[in-house]
């Protein structure tokens, strides 16, 4: 069924009904699509532009319609149906369900604006699911960082070991990440909550339409305010596409951290048997596809945000067909964030951690230096003279073989002594700095002191950690 073709003198070639049908990927918004009409309905017959005796026969076939549809979909014989779109399907259905009378249903209203709605309320929906799975895989990270706020790991900074801090400040800080996507969901949701039905094809109706009923019936905060950029709006589309890609790049970052941890190189990790696979060949391979598959689909979601942004650009008010192209990518891209998203807790708790080897790392590479240069800046010396001596000093320990805290407190003041003598003699520099090297220093250079030290909101000092595990908890009660 055809919803124009009046002025048409011939049928339309089977190629082109074919090329231009969305119906098998539009169909996923058939509960919009008539939520959306009923709503709609439910408004002509309170502004008596239909009859209250139409509008209980087009609500009582659009149950049986929506019966029908989601039967189809079950048994996959949604493809045997011949229409255009979502919309002309409902249509044609409610028509053969309750004769003529069906066609008032779309009194005052175009696919162009009906079209909006349903992918608006079809986001509405999925971003509130998004959450709550975000929700959990934040929970997960909190609850597994709590385990973890005493446990040394390096910090890197280029994937060089820099400082030292506790795998729970590290793992809190995806947490954090995810809460950032979390709240930026809740943004768009709340911006691009606007009923976009009643904006006609572009140039509004001429019937007195009640939007607002419309809207609160369908739980919109509101309207839109210009006919033309409603239908040509799709920046609720393209702000969800650029969430999404930030969430996926969050995982993807995580995904890689699992990935290298997990690799005998680093063994820092063990992904339990349940969340591994093996090779077909190799038999002795234990392979982590969790976290390779998340980081491979970022490719896929970023790809989909851009094919919209490239399609949407340049494209003339108000509506053109390029936009049935703004679903599959976001139906992709949903899809994938949910799959993502609802293995990521039960893959996180599959990992357990390789304490040992998280210290020896940490323990390796010389990452109390800053340390070594605090100090001597507490002791009065610029940072910039102590941050010359901590150099000199590692280059020490490198060609001697030893660790800071290895070396004793002659070598620490001799190098000291030949760093500040160097400046004196530089013009620029006429300042005399006393310092002594004392035992003290051995408890600055304490990889476990050092993180303690670092006792400030936002540091990884285990209390602070604590309270941002605490923080972010609350924030969900």
């Amino acid at each position: 069924m055809k919803l124009w073709g009046g002025n048409f003198k011939g049928e339309q070639d089977s190629k082109l009904n074919s090329f231009n049908s969305s119906l098998p990927f539009d169909i996923k918004l058939y509960k919009y699509d008539i939520a959306g009409s009923r709503a709609h309905v439910k408004m002509l017959a309170a502004r008596n532009i239909i009859a209250e005796e139409d509008k209980d026969k087009i609500l009582n076939g659009l149950a049986i319609v929506e019966n029908q549809i989601e039967d189809a979909i079950k048994n996959n014989a949604y493809l045997d149906f011949d229409a255009e779109d979502i919309h002309s399907l409902v249509e044609e259905l409610l028509t053969e369900e309750i004769g003529s009378v069906a066609g008032k249903m779309h009194t005052g209203r175009s696919r162009n604006d009906q079209v909006a709605l349903d992918i608006k309320l079809y986001l509405k929906d999925q971003i509130k699911i998004l959450q709550d799975l975000l929700k959990k895989s934040i929970i997960t990270l909190a609850k597994i960082s709590e385990q973890e706020v005493e446990t040394l790991m390096p910090g890197y900074t280029h994937l060089q070991a820099a400082q030292p801090v506790t795998l729970g400040h590290h793992l809190m800080a995806y947490a954090w990440k995810l809460k950032r996507d979390y709240d930026k969901l809740a943004d768009i949701y709340n911006r691009h909550n606007l009923s976009p039905l009643g904006t006609g094809a572009l140039a509004g109706s001429s019937f007195s339409l009640d939007r607002e009923m419309v809207a609160e019936e369908l739980g919109f905060s509101g309207i839109t305010e210009n006919s033309l950029d409603t239908v040509s709006d799709r920046d609720f589309i393209l702000d969800f596409h650029s969430s999404a890609v930030n969430i996926i790049l969050h995982l993807s970052s995580l995904a890689e951290e699992i990935i290298v941890w997990n690799s005998p190189n680093y063994n820092f990790i063990e992904i339990s048997d349940e969340m591994s696979t093996g090779s077909s060949i190799m038999p002795q391979k234990k392979n982590p596809d969790v976290a390779e598959l998340i980081r491979g689909k970022s490719g896929r979601i970023l790809g989909n945000h851009t094919a919209l942004a490239t399609t949407l650009k340049g494209l003339p008010l108000a509506y053109n067909k390029d936009l049935q192209e703004d679903k599959e990518g976001l139906f992709d891209t949903v899809d994938n964030l949910k799959e993502i998203l609802n293995i990521l807790p039960n893959f996180l708790e599959s990992i357990s951690f390789n304490r040992e080897n998280l210290e020896k790392a940490t323990y390796s590479g010389y990452l109390n230096a800053t340390e070594l240069a605090d100090y001597l800046a507490d002791k009065g010396l610029p940072f910039r003279l102590a941050h010359q001596v901590s150099g000199k000093t590692v280059n020490y320990g490198i060609k001697n073989d030893c660790q800071l805290s290895e070396i004793k407190i002659e070598k620490f003041q001799e190098i000291l002594d030949q760093v500040i003598k160097s400046s004196q003699n530089n013009k620029n520099q006429s300042e005399n700095y006393n310092i002594m090297i004392d035992q003290e220093i051995y408890s600055w250079l304490d990889l476990n002191n050092a993180v303690r030290r670092k006792n400030i909101p936002g540091g990884p000092a285990p209390e602070q950690v604590k309270k941002q595990i605490i923080n972010l908890q609350n924030l969900f009660k």
